[in-house]
């Protein structure tokens, strides 16, 4: 496992000198961004089994704070991360304090609902740009604008906030946080019987979550330069980091990780021949992944991949006891 965690540290560490070209660059940045955010939502609907489809408002609110602060005040955009951070953090709370006393899948369709609200509310409200958005920096005022022309700066960038939140997540995963996560998502009852303070500890991993999704929100729109209610608060926005999470192995620390490195690059693939209707593909991709992996493998590939080596192990115990050396 460490030999494993050096030898994709050290890939992922060379991966733009050995990619040639602007494009797969700008794909490989974009990809780790969205590994941040499934590693993010794979806190609370991993660790924790509490599925949110809602996770465009926290993203929404890191990536709408740093534009506002340059569009209407001139200021440098990183100084609306820590704010945008701040508004998704109450925001969890405020969803997170109520639908958390509830059984089933009310937290579920609460995030929904509220995502959609809000994404209408921004839509139209002119002091957030309504339906155009808001704009970046088009070129660099000060080393605080985060503004580059290359993409590599940015991989970089977001190389390290992922390093930071998957060591974050095996830390938490070693502890008595992660125990208590793991008791909650195998069941709610079980898990209070034995003393597991149940609210408490889902309201942690989501403002977590939060916290950690709306970074990656505000990193975007450094990179992008615009962010408007599809891009930022949009539903492929809460649903890409599920399905990422899912198709690689909800729960996992690197699970997020792999189901990123396959669908952005298919999504980008998409994009490029498809233009415009490379959108609506993706759309396809999402629901024939979300259908292969309720008919085979729930647990994703590396549980796949896990089931596959214990098969493996098993066969050669058996062909070794029935030929003895």
């Amino acid at each position: 496992m460490r030999w494993g965690g050096a030898a994709l540290g050290a890939g992922l560490l060379l991966a733009p000198a050995a990619v040639q070209g602007a494009f797969y660059q700008r794909m490989l940045a974009l990809m780790l961004l969205t590994a941040i955010v499934s590693s993010a939502w794979n806190l609370v609907g991993g660790y924790a089994g509490q599925v949110s489809f809602g996770h465009a408002i926290f993203f929404g609110a890191g990536a709408y704070l740093p534009a506002l602060m340059y569009s209407r005040w001139q200021a440098a955009p990183t100084l609306g991360i820590p704010i945008g951070v701040a508004v998704a953090v109450v925001i969890a709370i405020a969803i997170g304090v109520p639908t958390f006393r509830l059984r089933g899948h009310y937290f579920s369709m609460a995030t929904i609902a509220v995502a959609e609200l809000i994404r209408i509310l921004v839509s139209n409200w002119p002091f957030l740009g309504a339906a155009i958005g808001l704009e970046g920096p088009a070129s660099a005022r000060s080393i605080w604008d985060l503004t580059f022309r290359s993409a590599v700066p940015y991989y970089y960038i977001f190389l390290g906030v992922l390093a930071a939140l998957l060591g974050l997540s095996y830390g938490i995963e070693q502890t008595r946080i992660g125990y208590y996560l793991r008791a909650i998502r195998a069941g709610e009852q079980a898990a209070r019987s034995l003393g597991v303070p149940v609210r408490r500890y889902k309201l942690y991993a989501l403002v977590l979550s939060a916290a950690f999704t709306a970074l990656a929100g505000s990193l975007y729109v450094l990179m992008i330069g615009f962010v408007d209610p599809d891009s930022g608060l949009g539903i492929l926005v809460s649903v890409q980091p599920v399905i990422v999470a899912a198709l690689g192995g909800a729960g996992t620390l690197f699970g997020p990780l792999l189901g990123a490195a396959i669908l952005v690059p298919l999504q980008h693939v998409a994009n490029t021949l498809f233009g415009g209707g490379g959108t609506g593909l993706t759309y396809i991709f999402y629901g024939g992944i979300i259908i292969l992996l309720s008919l085979f493998e729930p647990g994703g590939l590396l549980e796949l991949w896990r089931q596959q080596v214990a098969s493996r192990a098993r066969r050669l115990q058996r062909s070794r006891a029935g030929h003895p050396a």
